[in-house]
C-alpha cells in the first residue's frame, strides 16, 4: 500500500474554516486588582452622595452606578487557564483567538471561553471483526495516542473532535486490516502479523490524514489485538 493509496482512502474533508493564532489578553492580576479597588469606591461614592444635595447626590449616584459596572465588566473578563488546557476565545460567533498561557488572563468580557484540552490521550479503538486481504475474518484493535494540536480546528471544523478522532481511527482500523492478508505464508508478501512495525506506521499515517482537519495530531498507534476469528483458528 503506496502514500498515494493511504491518500485515496483518506476521505475529501472540508478545509478547515479557521487556525488557531493567539488571542489579545492582559494579565489577570493587575484587572483583579482593579477590579476589586472599583467596588469600594462605588461604595464611598454612594456614601458621600447621600450627604449632598439633591443634584449633586444624584450625579454620584450615576457615577457609583457606573463604577459598579465597570468593575462588574473588569472582573468577568478574567479567564484562569491551567497548564494542559486552552481556552478558544468567541465574540458574537467569530473566532477571536486562543489563549495557552497558563494562569490568570483577562479578555473582552463579552466573549465567551471554550475550554479545549491540550493534554496527551490515550484511546483504544473498538475490537472489529473483518475480513483481511485473502478474505479470512480477523479481529483487530488498536490504540493511538493523540493530542490536539489546533484548538481551532478541533471546536469550529468539527462537532466533536474526541468523537471524531475515535471514529476515524476504527475505519483506518478497518481499511488497514482489509488490505493485507493476516500472514504471508512464507511469500514475503506485507502481512499484519509478520510486518507489525510498517504496518503500524502506515496506521498511524492514514489516521493522522484522515483527523488533521479537525487539529489533531497523532503521536502513535499500535495494534493491541491481531488474530484468526474463533471460527477460522478453530479450523
Amino acid at each position: 500500500m503506496t502514500t498515494r493509496d493511504v491518500a485515496t482512502a483518506v476521505p475529501k474533508l472540508p478545509s478547515p474554516p479557521v487556525t488557531e493564532h493567539a488571542a489579545r489578553s492582559v494579565p489577570g492580576l493587575l484587572m483583579l486588582v482593579l477590579g476589586i479597588i472599583l467596588i469600594p469606591a462605588g461604595v464611598v461614592i454612594v456614601v458621600v452622595g447621600s450627604h449632598q444635595s439633591h443634584g449633586a447626590a444624584q450625579a454620584l449616584t450615576w457615577l457609583s452606578v457606573l463604577v459598579f459596572i465597570v468593575s462588574a465588566l473588569v472582573l468577568g473578563g478574567l479567564t484562569s487557564v491551567v497548564p494542559g488546557q486552552a481556552r478558544v476565545v468567541q465574540l458574537f460567533g467569530k473566532y477571536r483567538g486562543t489563549i495557552r498561557d497558563p494562569g490568570l488572563q483577562w479578555v473582552n468580557p463579552f466573549t465567551r471561553r471554550i475550554e479545549v484540552s491540550t493534554r496527551i490521550r490515550n484511546q483504544e479503538s473498538a475490537q472489529a471483526k473483518v475480513n483481511d486481504a485473502d478474505g479470512n475474518p480477523i479481529e483487530i484493535a488498536a490504540v493511538v495516542v493523540w493530542q490536539v494540536q489546533d484548538t481551532a480546528s478541533a471546536v469550529y471544523s468539527v462537532d466533536d473532535f474526541t468523537k471524531f478522532v475515535t471514529i476515524q481511527t476504527e475505519t483506518a482500523v478497518r481499511h488497514i486490516a482489509s488490505s493485507y492478508p493476516y500472514d504471508n505464508r512464507g511469500s514475503g508478501a506485507l502481512s499484519l502479523r509478520d510486518n507489525a512495525e510498517e504496518i503500524t506506521g502506515r496506521l498511524s499515517a492514514e489516521i493522522a490524514a484522515r483527523v488533521a482537519s479537525a487539529g489533531v495530531h497523532i503521536i502513535e498507534s499500535r495494534l493491541t489485538r491481531l488474530s484468526y476469528a474463533p471460527e477460522i483458528a478453530q479450523a
